[in-house]
């Protein structure tokens, strides 16, 4: 399942352009009532100009 944000434009500033982002390092996500501890990358919809994280997500 692919992520498609509907959001066309950051709240903040109002820039237009946005972007991918995740992150590096120890920024998992893990499952809190599992017992397995294979995290997944926690993925973020980003304001290319001000840096805003308009959303965030746990990519599958």
């Amino acid at each position: 399942m692919k992520h498609s944000t509907k959001v066309k434009e950051c709240p903040k500033c109002g820039e237009k352009e946005l972007g991918k982002g995740k992150r590096s390092g120890y920024g998992v996500m893990f499952p809190d009532n599992k017992m397995n501890f294979v995290g997944s990358v926690v993925e973020y919809i980003i304001c290319t100009e001000c840096g805003f994280i308009i959303e965030s997500y746990v990519k599958i």
